[in-house]
């Protein structure tokens, strides 16, 4: 498994780089890969729309500086920012025991396992994709799948600032609170280079070694 760190990066770079690590893998040029990275402030809509849930004039996000675009994941409306971690697996599923449910929650996994590290109870709540904190939702997660080999994945809030949350319904859930590791643990919590070494090990022991 390759292991690529893009760093803080645009949405529409890293979904290039996506694309075409993609490609290689589903031609068995490339291992899979697993990218780790930051983006700049973008809203994002899945392929099960969004709009509806965009609560502000996409105008007033321009001139914040923020970029509304349309994603080829699964899910609905979503963002992303600095100080959260997103992470894409590029991996080939055909073979996988369980396809792609069982990879949905493997990814869904790394995540609760990871939490746990840091004293923090987290689950699955049935029908709503991602990881919650007591109801509160602190991983997002939309994914797609081209000829067996996944693209997307997981966003993990890390940082005390989620105000760009402010401005949708996060997944289309109305009323739902997000939450992140540093409210969750105050004054105790990793920094990002120490969540993206934990997100790697737990990734590599669930879902690589699977």
């Amino acid at each position: 498994m390759n292991i690529i760190d893009l760093g803080l990066i645009e949405y529409d770079r890293a979904l290039q780089v996506q694309l075409e690590t993609l490609e290689r893998v589903i031609a068995k040029e490339e291992n899979n890969t697993l990218f780790l990275l930051e983006h700049y402030p973008v809203i994002t809509l899945g392929r099960n729309g969004g709009l509806e849930n965009l609560l502000v004039d996409r105008a007033m996000l321009a001139q914040k500086g923020v970029r509304v675009v349309k994603a080829s994941r699964g899910g609905n409306i979503t963002c992303h920012f600095p100080g959260q971690l997103v992470f894409y697996p590029i991996f080939k599923l055909e073979r996988k025991k369980g396809g792609i449910k069982r990879f949905f929650y493997e990814l869904e996994e790394v995540v609760i396992q990871v939490l746990k590290k840091y004293e923090i109870s987290a689950e699955r709540i049935e029908n709503k994709a991602g990881v919650f904190v007591a109801g509160k939702k602190i991983a997002s997660m939309g994914i797609a799948v081209r000829k067996w080999v996944s693209y997307h994945g997981v966003a993990l809030n890390l940082v005390n600032d989620l105000s760009l949350f402010e401005f949708i319904n996060p997944c289309g859930l109305n009323g739902i609170e997000m939450t992140s590791i540093h409210r969750e643990r105050g004054d105790f919590y990793p920094d990002m280079s120490k969540l993206k070494e934990d997100i790697v090990h737990e990734f590599r022991k669930t879902i690589a070694s699977a």
